[in-house]
């Protein structure tokens, strides 16, 4: 049987989920801002606004691919098209692979921190009961884990959170997510690189 962390407070997990969802509003508002008001027509144009921005345009990318692991709004496959089309596939990676695992292990903390409130909240009801349930008949979590990290358009985001609710070692989560992460995300820079 797993194991649960204890709930935290209501209103600390509310607050939380409302800076997020504002910090995100926020990022995305800036994007379409500046994408609208510049003469976008073709990837080279994509580029030499991305380009324009120096080293903070990398971090940037980086610091987005983990909030949107923290804060699952849009799919990682997002960012990581961004990524390799602005900056090859090899550039593209690190920003994605590193922003990616970041953001995974901060996910596993929170919910590790303040429990399935959070997760109900940033997933529905719904959604965590039927994982918990899937979940919960798998003899070997860790190994599910791994091969969920290996595969594209998998619940990464709410495995994370979940590995957290369930008392999972940090270390070896933290490997897990090193060793398993970089292959899926590999394979969406190599892809979306060569549109580069």
């Amino acid at each position: 049987m797993i194991a649960f962390v204890k709930e935290a407070d209501a209103q600390v997990i509310k607050r939380i989920k409302n800076v997020s969802v504002i910090i995100m509003f926020i990022i995305v508002a800036l994007i379409i801002r500046t994408v609208l008001t510049k003469d976008i027509t073709s990837i080279d144009d994509f580029q030499s606004l991305v380009n324009s921005y120096g080293i903070a345009g990398p971090v940037f990318l980086t610091l987005f691919q983990a909030f949107q692991v923290v804060i699952p709004i849009l799919p990682g496959y997002i960012g990581c098209a961004a990524g390799a089309i602005s900056y090859g596939a090899f550039v593209g990676f690190l920003c994605n692979y590193i922003g990616i695992t970041m953001g995974s292990i901060i996910a596993f903390f929170l919910a590790e921190r303040y429990g399935v409130t959070l997760v109900k909240d940033l997933f529905s009801t719904k959604y965590y009961e039927k994982w918990k349930a899937r979940i919960e008949k798998r003899k070997f979590y860790d190994a599910f884990l791994f091969v969920a990290t290996l595969l594209p358009m998998f619940p990464d985001d709410f495995l994370c959170y979940f590995s957290g609710l369930i008392k999972m070692d940090r270390k070896k989560f933290i490997k897990i997510i090193i060793l398993g992460k970089p292959w899926c995300i590999m394979a969406y820079s190599i892809i979306f690189g060569l549109i580069n």
